[in-house]
């Protein structure tokens, strides 16, 4: 699956266009973990690096759904000695994934992440809740996967195991609640102790960038950035107490933007800040918390950003925009 980086910018468009019919909305019932969903892996596959490409990038896909139809295509890539955490630290590397428009999803958001060295896939959705009105649910899961890995010609491969009889292996994954998030004005956490113990995750919406790219051209990597590239500029909420930045970049430190993000006007004692890798196509998303004891807490996300971006008319100039993604902070 190399190419599926490259597919996921048209199913991007295609999202866009369709993403009403891919937002319905889910039982959340009375208590976090009240409610629990299936998803199933209908194909995943690991690809490492292209020995003829010195990026060193692994790719990892998988098409998800509830039937034997794909109802979302997930793709990940990361620097193969990462392993699926950023820098092979302590973040792991969120990535959405993007509807095909093949059945109507229950939810606004789907998102994926993997631990190689443990072949451990996490799962996370957003949805409307049904039974409260103006919220939206957030439930998590994960699957311990089992693969075949094969070598040739210097590049590897890897898939789930079969059966014993041969079969492809069934591959459910259960998502419980884990948390309603209000439409209500944010709130600053009372104390850090309460507030670093809540899950933190945020969406990321509005996303707009811009660069240059001149007809034929390769893809950008350390040694050579795209030209006038603006960074991204995008809206952030925090779905934990409901805090809202807009954020803008405001300078790069070798070749990596940095970017502040200002207060939407919601939420007091709390900052927010990202860095955008243009090679990557990383965003590392931290928030800093000042609470009502005199204490503090931070939390740290990261999304592989796929972006669908297009030329603009008779320009050399592409427009990167994204439907709304979740960036989630730690396992669960």
């Amino acid at each position: 699956m190399r190419n599926g980086v490259a597919a996921v910018s048209s199913l991007a468009a295609a999202a866009a266009w369709l993403a009403p019919g891919a937002s319905g909305a889910r039982v959340c019932g009375a208590t976090a973990a009240s409610e629990t969903f299936q998803y199933r892996f209908i194909e995943v596959r690991y690809d490492g690096p292209d020995p003829n490409k010195s990026s060193h990038l692994s790719t990892i896909a998988a098409s998800l759904g509830t039937s034997s139809t794909p109802l979302y295509e997930c793709v990940a890539q990361w620097p193969e000695t990462w392993a699926g955490w950023f820098e092979g630290g302590p973040n792991i590397v969120w990535s959405d994934c993007i509807w095909t428009g093949a059945g109507s999803g229950a939810d606004k958001t789907v998102s994926f992440a993997v631990d190689w060295k443990k072949k451990t896939v996490y799962l996370s959705h957003t949805f409307a809740c049904s039974d409260k009105r103006g919220s939206d649910g957030l439930a998590t899961g994960s699957l311990n996967l089992d693969f075949n890995c094969t070598t040739a010609d210097g590049s590897s491969f890897c898939v789930p195991k079969s059966t014993s009889t041969g079969d492809r292996p069934t591959l459910r994954v259960s998502t419980t609640l884990k948390t309603t998030v209000e439409g209500a004005a944010a709130t600053t956490p009372t104390s850090c102790q309460t507030g670093a113990k809540t899950y933190q995750s945020w969406r990321l919406d509005k996303w707009l960038r811009q660069y240059q790219m001149a007809p034929g051209s390769s893809a950008p990597d350390s040694t050579r950035p795209l030209p006038a590239d603006t960074g991204p500029s995008f809206a952030l909420t925090n779905l934990a107490d409901g805090s809202a930045f807009s954020c803008a970049p405001s300078g790069q430190k070798n070749g990596t933007f940095e970017g502040t993000c200002k207060s939407a006007g919601t939420g007091t004692g709390t900052t927010a800040a990202f860095t955008f890798d243009p090679v990557l196509n990383m965003v590392q998303v931290s928030q800093h918390w000042d609470c009502g004891d005199s204490s503090s807490f931070d939390a740290v996300g990261v999304e592989f950003m796929q972006a669908a971006c297009d030329r603009n008319f008779n320009s050399d100039v592409f427009t990167c925009t994204s439907d709304p993604v979740w960036v989630g902070t730690q396992t669960f």
